[in-house]
């Protein structure tokens, strides 16, 4: 689980995140394996996000500098207006960098939470999981811990995988009693966050089906 993943937020001009994401799976991907990285997962807004707005995942051996990398995965690509990007590490999981590569809905939550809360944060975690992913069909892609977060302060990013938006609601309407405390554990978790938010993508880097869906 060693090595540095650097999330970003690509902003794409209007009606370009299509043509933005092409270039960013094809050329982008191939400049980053060339120096020593690897493109994670290129992902697509659904709810909550621009329309025009790109979210990349990649990742890079330990020492990497972020800033560098960013310049390299956008390095000649037209129609980008913006662009914001944090390094992370990683915790439970992944364990290793293999990309998710199914369609499906892919949720990103940010969590911010007190450093003192982490330890219990993660045992949450741990014992929720296996729970969560047998009852919905869902995966937990990984839990990444934010490098440059404040003293005292955790933050740290949740990508979770769903088959679809159906799936998403009934996750979140347990049936029986399993299923009661696999929420109960997950509900816990926001109790110990000072703020937590969480939005929807579909992943444009999928090797199984393309999201062809009108979501804006």
């Amino acid at each position: 689980m060693t090595g540095m993943y650097v999330h970003a937020r690509i902003l794409a001009e209007p009606r370009q995140w299509r043509a933005v994401a092409d270039a960013l799976c094809a050329d982008g991907a191939a400049r980053l394996h060339g120096a020593g990285g690897e493109l994670y997962g290129v992902w697509r807004s659904q709810i909550g996000r621009p329309r025009d707005e790109l979210t990349v995942l990649s990742v890079w051996p330990e020492g990497a500098d972020e800033a560098e990398a960013m310049d390299l995965l956008l390095d000649g690509v037209a129609d980008v207006s913006g662009c914001e990007s944090q390094a992370m590490a990683p915790t439970l999981r992944p364990e290793h960098p293999d990309p998710p590569r199914r369609q499906g809905n892919y949720a990103f939550r940010w969590f911010d939470l007190p450093m003192e809360n982490w330890p219990e944060f993660l045992e949450l975690c741990t014992a929720a999981w296996p729970g969560f992913e047998s009852s919905y069909d869902s995966q937990v892609i990984g839990l990444w811990q934010c490098r440059d977060s404040a003293q005292g302060l955790c933050r740290s990013l949740l990508l979770t995988r769903r088959p679809d938006l159906a799936m998403w609601e009934r996750s979140k309407i347990p049936q029986g009693e399993a299923e009661a405390e696999v929420r109960r554990q997950l509900s816990r978790r926001y109790d110990l966050c000072d703020d937590t938010y969480v939005y929807t993508t579909t992943l444009l880097s999928a090797e199984d089906r393309q999201d062809e869906v009108r979501w804006t």
